[in-house]
Formats: structure tokens, C-alpha cells, sequence
């Protein structure tokens, strides 16, 4: 009887080395491009980063330095004594203006637009035989005063017609009247005595010349006065 005696050892093989210096080399240097690129990303990164912390820096500082104005610009002011002085001064005259132009509203001055309306309105309303010898106007023209001469005593009435026809004395009312015949004047001592004509021109007579015109005088009747009677 054979007997077969095995000698095979697996021990004896040739072993395969996976983890070679040549590939860990290239393991190496695979491991440290790949960290290189990942850093040149980073750095990129970093970099664009950092220039985009600068832009908001930039504008940070545009934007204190903008509340920075606006808060100097808000702040109170001191006021100015010579502006004070003047704006006081100014609203005094503004207020001695508006007093003047609440009297002269109320007509309390008299006659702010002078006379010359009523000189031409009698101008206007003559009559042939009546003349002015004297007129009188008080304040704003409420107490009117008018003497005068006429030859005949008829003539006053549409004189009077006549002035109250004009605008400006529209509403006036000359309730009083007053008419005399002038007194004879004196007679001169050394001069020739003025004598009347008797009836039918027969002879003189000793008594003064009487004048050839009547004297009268108007007055305006204020407002609520009773009208006299001449």
C-alpha cells in the first residue's frame, strides 16, 4: 500500500505586494493635488469674500458718515440775536399796518382820498346867478358846509337838485339853511353915499343902497340830526 505525503505550502507562494512605494506615491500625490486644488478654491473664495467685505465696509462707512450730516443738520440751532431782532421788529410793523388799515376801513381817519370829488362835483352843479363864497368839509366828508350869494332865492332849490345828483354827495342831506340880505355898508367918511332910485326916478333917497344879491348858507344834516326849518 502507497502512501501519498502532500507537500504543497501555500506559505511558500509568491506573495503580491498591493501597497508598493510606487503606489503609495501615487496615492500621495493624487491626495495632494487634490488638496491643492481645494485650496486654490478656497483661496479664490476667501478672496472674492474679502473684496465683497470690503464693498459693504465702503458702503458702511458712506452710510454713517451720511447720518453723521443728517444728524448735524437736525440738531437745534442757536438763534441768532439780530435775526430774533428783526423777525420781533417785523411782526410789530406787521401788526401796526393791519391796526392802520382796520381804521382807515372803518373811516375813522376822515377822508383817506382827499376832496377833489367834491370841489368838482360843485363845479358841476352851478348854477347861472348862485356862486360859492365859502365851503367847509369835515372828516370824511359826513359835515359839509356850503355859503354862497344868489340874485334870487328860486335858484337855491335846483342848485340843491343838482348836488344831490352828484355820487359823491349821494346821501348827503343839507338840512340847514340860512338866507339874510347883506346888511348896507357903512358909509365912508369923504366918500359919495350910495342911495336907492326912488319909484319912477324921481329924486334919491337918503337911505343906503341895499345888495343886489341874498347871502345863504347850507349845512350838511349829520346822521339821525331833525331837518331845521329857514
Amino acid at each position: 500500500m502507497s502512501q501519498q505525503i502532500n507537500l504543497f505550502n501555500p506559505r511558500f507562494l509568491k506573495q503580491k505586494n498591493y501597497f508598493s512605494a510606487a503606489a503609495l506615491a501615487g496615492v500621495l500625490g493624487v491626495v495632494l493635488l487634490g488638496a491643492l486644488a481645494a485650496g486654490m478654491v478656497a483661496k479664490q473664495r476667501a478672496a472674492a469674500l474679502e473684496a465683497q467685505a470690503a464693498v459693504v465696509k465702503g458702503e458702511l462707512a458712506q452710510s454713517e458718515t451720511r447720518k453723521t450730516a443728517a444728524l448735524t443738520e437736525l440738531a437745534p440751532r442757536q438763534r441768532s440775536a439780530t435775526v430774533q431782532q428783526e423777525l420781533d421788529q417785523a411782526e410789530a410793523e406787521n401788526r401796526a399796518l393791519l391796526g392802520v388799515s382796520a381804521i382807515l376801513d372803518k373811516g375813522e381817519f376822515g377822508n383817506t382820498r382827499g376832496y377833489s370829488a367834491y370841489f368838482k362835483a360843485f363845479a358841476r352843479s352851478r348854477v347861472n346867478g348862485l356862486w360859492l363864497t365859502g365851503v367847509q368839509i369835515v372828516g370824511a366828508g359826513n359835515e359839509i358846509g356850503l355859503q354862497g350869494r344868489t340874485l334870487q332865492a328860486s335858484l337855491l332849490p335846483g342848485y340843491l337838485g343838482g348836488l344831490s345828483r352828484e355820487p359823491v354827495l349821494k346821501g348827503t342831506s343839507f338840512g340847514h339853511l340860512e338866507m339874510n340880505q347883506p346888511k348896507p355898508a357903512a358909509a365912508v367918511p369923504g366918500a359919495p353915499a350910495l342911495s336907492a332910485a326912488a319909484p319912477g326916478g324921481e329924486g334919491a333917497s337918503s337911505a343906503p343902497a341895499v345888495a343886489p344879491y341874498i347871502e345863504f348858507r347850507l349845512q350838511a344834516m349829520p346822521a339821525g340830526a331833525k331837518a331845521e326849518a329857514p
